[in-house]
């Protein structure tokens, strides 16, 4: 069990880590937020079986949902990006502003 939190802390810090260097375009910001977030709602899931104490799940599903809402919006600006500027570098977002 703690070679799993172990794993999934690495996984946390491993889509920090993609964040850092995959900042040009938004796909991948957004391919390592969601990383991010999966594998804290893991690390979530696997402490509360590791300690028995099943009052804390909820807020797992709570960053589950939030997750999905944030792909979800961040899917429609990429949408939007993409049609206005014909490309999806995170430096046009920019250009948005009004």
């Amino acid at each position: 069990m703690k070679f799993l939190l172990i794993f999934m802390c690495f996984i946390f810090f491993l889509g920090c880590f993609g964040i850092l260097l995959n900042r040009k375009y938004l796909l991948t910001v957004m391919l390592c937020l969601e990383l991010l977030l999966v594998s804290l709602f893991v690390n979530f899931s696997l402490l509360c079986s590791f300690y028995n104490n099943y009052s804390f799940c909820s807020s797992g599903l709570v960053l589950l949902t939030f997750s999905a809402c944030e792909a979800g919006v961040g899917l429609a600006l990429l949408v939007v990006v993409s049609r206005s500027y014909s490309n999806s570098d995170i430096f046009s977002l920019n250009l948005l502003r009004v």
